[in-house]
């Protein structure tokens, strides 16, 4: 599929559609929106459909159309597609449902499918299609919502969605989404998301992209174009659905349960700053929020209102997405005093009663001096009255009118607490002036929130594309614990000093490394080794080492002697594994029975910078502890990030590295020490 033949489809100057009712409703819808190309019926059995004179085969079309839409069955969709790859027509929309995603005999035709397609930018199969708000375009057999879109002081958004009932019920939506392009994509057999993505970067009218998924094709090719998305300031949403039950059942150790799908996706997302909503609420808040306002240098905000109940809500709610206000300056507070008086308590958030109500010019100024703070956005709380009260709202229209006049660009939002409570006609007032009418106050705070993530990505400088590495085919095999353990060291990881030794001589040489030692089986066979007793603590004496291997002879002849240690500070968990979607992926957590119990890790996608490894560790239970907890010692940063980075430069440069796991890492005021290791190789 080349660019041109994506581009034709988008914006196509004649569409033909074929087939019977679905393709007639096509037609209409086509003409509802005002599309003012060609359109061309192709119907063998018709001589009209919906008032168009019809065409017997795609062959007798005057040209090779730039879109098309096919509503036949599986079987007959297949031979138009290679008719239409075949006269050069540029894109297509497969309604057809009955391919891969019923498995069987399915799977096959959609095989078939993509050898006949050529170059043509296929949407689907079993997909609704495209909506194009901005030209007029609906290659769609059903009812929609939704108008074209006249831009003015916001750009528009691009919407592509996995499930075509959620777009369609999307394109219902009453929430003032500036919608420019809503795309149902179905099986992706010709255009995966990633392309559309592509297209929708080099549209100036595009200033934010909304994605519903169930899962990514190609996470690399992704990845790519997120990080491109950052460099263009445009905003990505994501509403994930699909979450994984079992995860990747990668080997026995706790990697396992801790990296699963639908963390990784939490990762991949994280890194290039893509918001995640919950549903499809939270999803059109965002990128109603994120596509006025783009990134923001500053994790803060002032809020106005004439409410102290409101004031007092705004600044519990913001606690929980890390926001700050910013105290009023010395300026601001002569200012707004001479504007609101002495009665007037002056905060931030600020509760400017109603004594200045209905004053439209005494309301700019207030607003004015309260946008000239060190906040990063200036938010204005307002519910209006339900249209049923015939309550006169002028005096709203003008809080509103003063609040757009005061705010320099994409510096605010206005929000009300309720949904219903902000009229279309005010929404539109607002977005004229390129302010985002949010609805509900989670969603704004959650857009600020985001749009500051959205920046610090931005300024990280050393972000980079995902290391794609490809999963080594060679059969899968453990490292024992001590290989595992050099191949660590001369990576530059600490481990303890230890002796390899057979059960013959372990006593003998148990003095060269001093007493009390531990004692471990060594087997790449045992990779839990507590739960076949085959780890014992505290071993002071030659006796006593003799006595715990003769009481476990069934465990085999290799066995590891180290010193055991003092307790340290903190215990952590740090892994790597090789997913097959995302390629090398790092976890760091509690260690030792404390990862599991309390769930307390992170996952991080390869390359990684020390910041970002710096960020996650902020983010673990444990941080506190390796910060001096209640007056104890502080943990050695500068070696726990040497010992992380390691793994990072181990991942790039051991091409048969399938996983590691380091279970518990010691933490100390000096060092670090990987005290027990699993490692899992391919065979080159």
């Amino acid at each position: 599929m080349s660019k041109a033949s994506l581009r034709r489809l988008l914006k196509p100057r004649h569409v033909a559609v074929i087939g019977g009712k679905e393709a007639a409703e096509v037609i209409r819808q086509c003409q509802r929106i005002g599309f003012d190309g060609e359109l061309w019926a192709v119907n063998p059995k018709q001589e009209h459909l919906a008032g168009l004179k019809t065409y017997a085969r795609v062959k007798d079309l005057p040209q090779a159309p730039d879109a098309s839409f096919v509503a036949l069955s599986r079987e007959k969709s297949i031979d138009v597609v290679e008719a239409l790859a075949q006269m050069g027509a540029g894109g297509v929309v497969c309604y057809a449902s009955g391919f891969a995603e019923v498995g069987g005999a399915g799977t096959e035709l959609q095989k078939r499918l993509q050898r006949v397609m050529g170059d043509l930018a296929l949407v689907g199969p079993n997909c609704y299609g495209l909506l194009n708000y901005l030209d007029g375009l609906a290659l769609w057999p059903d009812h929609y919502g939704g108008e074209r879109l006249k831009l003015g002081g916001t750009k528009g958004v691009a919407v592509i969605m996995q499930s075509g009932n959620l777009a369609l019920n999307l394109s219902m939506q009453d929430r003032s989404l500036p919608l420019a392009y809503l795309i149902s994509v179905g099986n992706q057999a010709g255009l995966a998301i990633h392309d559309y993505v592509a297209a929708f970067l080099e549209d100036e009218a595009i200033g934010a992209i909304g994605l519903h998924i169930e899962g990514l094709t190609d996470i690399p090719a992704f990845a790519e174009l997120a990080l491109k998305a950052l460099k263009h300031n445009c905003p990505i949403v994501v509403l994930k659905t699909g979450r994984s039950q079992t995860g990747q059942a990668i080997t026995m150790s706790h990697t396992s349960s801790l990296a699963g799908e639908d963390r990784l996706y939490d990762s991949l997302f994280e890194r290039y700053g893509i918001a995640r909503a919950q549903d499809l609420a939270e999803f059109i808040e965002l990128l109603k929020g994120l596509n006025c306002l783009g990134s923001l240098p500053k994790a803060s905000l002032a809020s106005i209102s004439c409410s102290g109940g409101e004031a007092a809500l705004i600044a519990d709610l913001a606690e929980n997405y890390g926001l700050s206000f910013p105290k009023l300056t010395v300026q601001q507070q002569q200012e707004l005093q001479e504007i609101l008086g002495d009665k007037v308590e002056l905060n931030n958030p600020l509760d400017y009663h109603t004594y200045i109500w209905g004053d439209e010019a005494a309301q700019e100024r207030c607003f004015r001096a309260l946008v000239q703070g060190e906040q990063g956005v200036t938010v204005k709380i307002l519910d209006y009255p339900q249209g049923g009260l015939d309550k006169d709202v002028s005096a709203w229209d003008k809080t509103l009118g003063a609040f757009a006049r005061a705010l320099p660009p994409q510096k605010g939002l206005l929000v009300s607490n309720l949904p219903e409570n902000l009229p279309q006609k005010a929404r539109a007032t607002l977005l004229k002036a390129g302010i985002a009418p949010m609805q509900g106050l989670n969603h704004a705070l959650k857009t600020i929130q985001a749009a500051h993530h959205l920046y610090q990505r931005q300024s990280q400088s050393d972000l980079k594309p995902l290391l794609n590495r490809p999963k080594p085919q060679g059969e899968a095999y453990y490292l024992d614990e001590w290989q595992a353990k050099q191949q660590l060291a001369h990576y530059g990881l600490s481990v303890p000093r230890g002796l390899q030794v057979t059960r013959k001589e372990a006593a003998l040489r148990a003095s060269a490394l001093g007493f009390p030692l531990v004692l471990k089986v060594l087997s790449a066979e045992i990779l839990h080794k507590s739960d076949v007793d085959g780890v014992v603590l505290g071993l002071r004496s030659e006796d006593e080492v003799r006595e715990a291997l003769e009481a476990r002879r069934e465990l085999g002849e290799g066995w590891l002697l180290e010193p055991q240690l003092p307790p340290p500070l903190a215990e952590m968990i740090l892994s790597l594994h090789l997913d097959p979607q995302f390629g090398p992926c790092l976890l760091l957590g509690s260690g030792g029975i404390w990862v599991d119990l309390f769930q307390d890790s992170q996952n991080l996608l390869l390359p990684v910078s020390e910041q970002d490894i710096l960020t996650a560790l902020t983010k673990l239970k444990i941080y506190p502890l390796l910060q001096g907890y209640r007056g104890k010692a502080k943990a050695d940063m500068t070696q726990l990030l040497k010992a992380i980075m390691a793994l990072n430069t181990l991942a790039q440069e051991m091409p048969q590295l399938l996983e590691i796991e380091i279970n518990p890492l010691f933490i100390y005021p000096d060092s670090v020490v990987a005290v027990d290791a699993v490692m899992r190789l391919a065979k080159v």
